[in-house]
């Protein structure tokens, strides 16, 4: 069935049990990329609501697809200020600071970090990898707007093919810091649980149809009332760690959305930094490892509360491990 909307053509339809993507795909007769930035431009839409292109249907859910021209791509490169603890030919590791949205999306067009990407690689006379799309150039990997620390970024397509299939693979060490309220049962943890799309506004939680998840933990320190926290998370979901300390009722201090309130000094972003990144560099297979200290404000936060640990980053950068 097919509908006219404000000069757009519209297509609507029953879905298939399956992926959303295949399912716009199916019901628009267009291709699978396509149909992934339809959804991504929220033009397509399952039961009147947004989803990922991930997401499983059941079949019978109806969808509603905007096929007219899709909005302006091009990005403008802006002079940002970047803070960069590794680089190479081919490759480099930023320190993304909190507030920072990764890549354009709706209601965040410019101001990004590949904003600033772009105009840092205009006025160096370099490239970046471009085989993740028009938005994404050069990224492999995200972090929350909210969230500080280091992120990885491609030069050259084979490196972002290369760094891409080592999140893919979970060949990549990662350990953020957080500050949460209470304190686990014990030293270290696991919390093992499926990630998805909790019910209303847009938020992840614990659900049955969610997908795998797994996140370690092991605490820093702790006074009872609060805990610092050292996470390694095995998989990638969205708003994993977030999602899954909120399940175990140790939320984020200042994670408004996942139940942490606000954290001590009146830190209003949640208390979570991406400290230590190690990977295997494209250019020679040699290992790197980069470290980022808390910011600032993250830092005030635990003065406040009189919490500190030997194991943060005292400073900030990388050093490089021969293959």
């Amino acid at each position: 069935m097919s509908e006219t909307t404000l000069g757009d053509r519209v297509v609507s339809g029953a879905a298939t049990a399956g992926r959303f993507d295949l399912a716009v795909s199916a019901v628009a007769e267009i291709s699978r990329a396509h149909a992934q930035r339809l959804i991504s431009d929220g033009r397509a839409t399952v039961g009147g609501r947004r989803a990922r292109a991930s997401d499983r249907l059941t079949g019978g859910e109806q969808i509603r697809v905007a096929l007219s021209a899709p909005p302006d791509r091009t990005i403008v490169p802006e002079s940002i200020p970047l803070s960069v603890v590794y680089e190479d030919a081919e490759m480099l590791i930023v320190d993304k600071p909190a507030g920072l949205v990764v890549h354009p999306a709706q209601g965040n067009r410019t101001g990004t970090l590949v904003h600033a990407l772009l105009g840092r690689a205009r006025d160096r006379g370099e490239a970046l990898g471009s085989i993740a799309g028009v938005e994404r150039p050069g990224i492999v990997h995200r972090l929350d707007k909210e969230t500080s620390g280091l992120m990885a970024v491609a030069k050259t397509d084979a490196a972002q093919a290369s760094l891409m299939e080592q999140f893919r693979s979970r060949t990549v060490d990662k350990e953020y810091v957080a500050l949460v309220r209470g304190s686990p049962p014990a030293q270290h943890g696991r919390i093992e649980a499926p990630v998805g799309r909790a019910a209303g506004a847009w938020k992840m939680g614990v659900t049955a149809e969610g997908r795998a998840s797994i996140t370690e933990y092991e605490v820093l320190v702790s006074d009872g009332g609060h805990s610092l926290l050292a996470l390694h998370p095995r998989t990638g979901r969205t708003h994993q760690i977030r999602a899954h300390l909120a399940f175990v009722h140790l939320p984020i201090v200042g994670d408004l959305r996942y139940g942490g309130g606000l954290g001590p000094g009146g830190l209003d972003r949640q208390f979570l930094h991406a400290a230590r990144l190690g990977l295997r560099r494209p250019i020679d297979d040699a290992r790197v490892r980069a470290w980022s200290a808390l910011p600032d404000d993250l830092q005030a936060a635990l003065s406040v509360i009189g919490l500190d640990s030997d194991r943060l980053p005292r400073g900030s950068g990388a050093e490089v491990q021969e293959a």
